[in-house]
């Protein structure tokens, strides 16, 4: 009976929407209302549409097992390489050349002659001049030490025969407190003390004839080899000027790099942590080096403090030379066979980790303890499993943008409240 009702019922309705629709467009009113009609008929079709275009897409990622390695980055530049010049403070003209490129040398060798201009000639008369008079300030200084030597036995001898005569030779006599013979007794430990001084003023006298030696060879129209290695380049013609590197010999060293440590990041690094080195002049390749030496005081410029590292390339280039730049990253830590997951997968907010992890094709909330991170990834400690499947970002065809997602309030393009998994 009820089916009955409803059905004449909505019969009648019908007949009378019919009725509507053929009055609504007879006559003029049609050329009115049909435009209106298309419009109300597209806005609720666009709202449609707009709805189902809002549903967001995710971009996920499944959680594996995998090696991450901590690092921390610096740059800096080449410090040294296994490369030596050979310099002269003369000038003059090339005038014999006693080695071609490719050859092997031993330090101290021959390389090249300079036939000396007056200006050189001074210049190396003059060194000769300064490394005899360090020479004999040397000798001198050794004479001295032999003098003071002798004095000093000899106050050691006056003293030693005062102490062992009859008025003083008993330790507890009251006759060794007369100046009498105190006075011996100092006179024998300020010539004591002269000798031992004496030392300190030889070695002073030998680095200055050291010195001299080498400011002479600087200026030697003979230019020999620094160190043992092979020859790469010599000055074959032309005239040579003050200060010019003449020759460079190759050695079997590895080239030293230096970089600069935040002071976030110079607690992290120690010594013997392996790091890879990469140029900007050489592109395409990595070195790799191992930290040897860590500046813990640093230096402080424009208000930045920096921490200088130094680390040894393992292996060198030829194309490495000194004062290139260079990018190192010093590895910190290293763990396998871990969960990691693309660090832009992981929120935090009010200190706590978060992801979204996909449940049903739905995004779900859930919080997690995070381990090392890389520069890409992170490691997930506990809170999801291997093979789960974890949200990168989402997007919606109408907004191409992440959406802002947060455990605690409404999520962009979601259309409610997601629930957070514990």
């Amino acid at each position: 009976m009820l089916m009955t009702d409803a059905k004449d019922f909505l019969r009648s309705k019908k007949d009378e929407l019919v009725n509507f629709f053929k009055k609504l467009f007879s006559g003029r009113k049609k050329f009115i209302v049909l435009p209106v009609l298309l419009l109300l008929l597209g806005f609720f079709a666009w709202r449609i549409l707009a709805k189902k275009e809002e549903k967001p897409q995710y971009q996920t990622n499944q959680v594996e097992r995998g090696t991450i390695i901590s690092s921390v980055s610096a740059s800096g530049q080449v410090l040294s390489v296994n490369i030596m010049s050979a310099n002269t403070k003369t000038s003059g003209t090339v005038s014999k050349i006693y080695v071609k490129d490719g050859d092997l040398v031993k330090k101290g060798d021959k390389i090249l002659e300079i036939a000396l201009d007056f200006q050189g000639e001074q210049k190396n008369v003059s060194a000769w001049s300064a490394y005899l008079s360090a020479k004999n300030a040397l000798e001198s200084a050794k004479t001295t030490k032999y003098s003071l030597q002798a004095e000093m036995f000899g106050k050691w001898d006056t003293f030693k025969e005062l102490a062992e005569s009859d008025t003083y030779k008993d330790t507890d006599s009251a006759n060794r407190t007369l100046p009498e013979f105190h006075i011996p007794e100092k006179e024998w430990l300020a010539a004591e003390l002269k000798y031992k001084n004496q030392d300190a003023e030889i070695i002073q006298t030998q680095v200055a004839l050291n010195n001299a030696w080498l400011s002479y060879v600087l200026t030697s129209p003979t230019i020999t080899a620094p160190t043992d290695g092979m020859n790469i380049g010599s000055l074959d013609t032309g005239t040579t000027t003050s200060n010019q590197k003449v020759a460079t010999v190759q050695t079997g060293g590895t080239p030293i790099v230096t970089v600069n440590l935040s002071e976030i990041d110079v607690s992290q690094v120690q010594l013997e942590q392996k790091a890879t080195i990469t140029l900007d002049s050489i592109a395409d390749k990595t070195f790799t080096g191992k930290v040897m030496g860590v500046d813990r005081i640093g230096s402080v410029t424009s208000g930045v403090t920096q921490y200088p590292a130094i680390i040894r390339l393992d292996s060198s280039s030829a194309q490495i030379l000194p004062n290139m730049t260079v990018t190192a990253k010093i590895i910190i830590n290293r763990k396998e066979n871990v969960l990691v997951i693309p660090s832009s997968a992981v929120q935090n907010q009010e200190g706590q980790n978060y992801v979204q992890l996909m449940v049903n094709n739905q995004p779900q909330f859930v919080v997690v303890e995070t381990g090392l991170v890389s520069e890409t990834q992170t490691e997930i400690v506990s809170g999801i499993n291997e093979g789960d499947i974890v949200v990168i970002s989402s997007t919606s065809s109408t907004n191409s943008q992440q959406n802002g997602q947060s455990p605690f309030g409404r999520t962009s393009g979601m259309g409610g409240m997601m629930r957070i998994a514990h």
